[in-house]
């Protein structure tokens, strides 16, 4: 089975688990109603003990909330998948073109590498068997053409041995490469569906007085998880590009006839082991994309402000009130 296939295949257990969502909903409502009952009367509670009019709509919040764990499944996840999905089919996208390109340039980077190594006749008869047939042919059976039939074959050997040696360890590197994404997707599709089950209980317990910060947390968490696909899709993108531009560079080199290639493939096995540290960076560089403070902070520095401002009109107000008292008594 493809890679892209088991992204699939995680894909569709996602949404194959989110209909349990709906499950949690019945745990959820007892759990809100109790919570609005409390929320709501302490609301009124206070009002009442500083003799004020009540605020109506402080109370409409419980009830909101109450709303989205009814229709969590549609109206929460459905929201969310729907905003943020396209940006998953953006991201893959750009990736499928990348690789596209890259696949194209090897195909062309090995035809041209094959015809420079059949241009150089120490090296033809390593990789084409007409070649080392006819090198063959040319020599005797003197001792000294016998020893060079028998370097010919230990050289060849070596060549393939080495060539075996280096494609068996590029198919790790691939695979492991591989891998690497396949986990990153499969740890994100376990949290998403850990968060879609037991969103509801997260969107009950905020109504309940000093939980409200779990609300912003959920979603923080939500849009933080959902987004490591599309930030390892655009983090192998630029593999896939850098390893086009090195290919490019490589097939202008083989264009020059006097320009020996070098089979080695390191740079491609330095960028698989980029690649392969580089995934399990993706956490990390999406919690840096979403951050939540909650409208607490939001008015923790408007009310700073305010407080700021009035003493800076206080300020000014006592020195202009002065100046005018002693103009008058001068």
């Amino acid at each position: 089975m493809a890679s892209d296939n088991l992204h699939e295949v995680l894909q569709n257990l996602y949404y194959d688990m989110i209909p349990i969502s709906a499950q949690m909903a019945s745990v959820a409502k007892s759990l809100a109603g109790l919570g609005a009952l409390f929320y709501i009367g302490i609301k009124v509670w206070q009002a009442l003990a500083r003799a004020e009019s009540i605020d109506v709509y402080p109370m409409l919040r419980p009830f909101a909330l109450g709303i989205c764990i009814m229709f969590f499944p549609t109206l929460v996840l459905g929201t969310l998948n729907t905003v943020l999905s396209p940006v998953v089919k953006g991201t893959h996208q750009i990736l499928e073109r990348q690789v596209i390109d890259m696949t194209l340039l090897q195909k062309q980077k090995d035809v041209l590498e094959k015809q420079a190594m059949l241009r150089n006749p120490e090296t033809a008869y390593l990789i084409s068997n007409e070649e080392f047939d006819k090198k063959l042919d040319e020599l005797g059976w003197s001792p000294s053409d016998l020893a060079t039939m028998a370097g010919m074959h230990l050289e060849k050997w070596q060549y393939d041995f080495k060539k075996n040696l280096r494609d068996a360890f590029r198919e790790i590197l691939e695979m492991l490469f591989q891998a690497s994404a396949l986990i990153i997707d499969t740890v994100r599709t376990f949290f998403l569906v850990v968060l879609s089950i037991l969103g509801p209980i997260a969107f009950a317990i905020s109504i309940w007085n000093g939980f409200e910060a779990t609300l912003l947390q959920w979603l923080m968490r939500y849009i933080s998880v959902y987004l490591w696909l599309p930030v390892a899709d655009l983090f192998s993108s630029m593999l896939a590009k850098i390893q086009s531009l090195i290919l490019e560079r490589d097939m202008q080199l083989l264009s020059d006839p006097s320009y020996v290639p070098d089979t080695s493939n390191t740079i491609y096995v330095i960028f698989m082991l980029i690649g392969i540290v580089g995934y399990f960076t993706v956490p990390t560089v999406t919690s840096w994309v979403i951050q939540a403070s909650g409208a607490s902070g939001f008015l923790r520095n408007v009310n700073q402000s305010a407080l700021k401002t009035g003493n800076i009109g206080a300020a000014t107000a006592g020195a202009t009130s002065g100046n005018i008292t002693g103009r008058l008594i001068k």
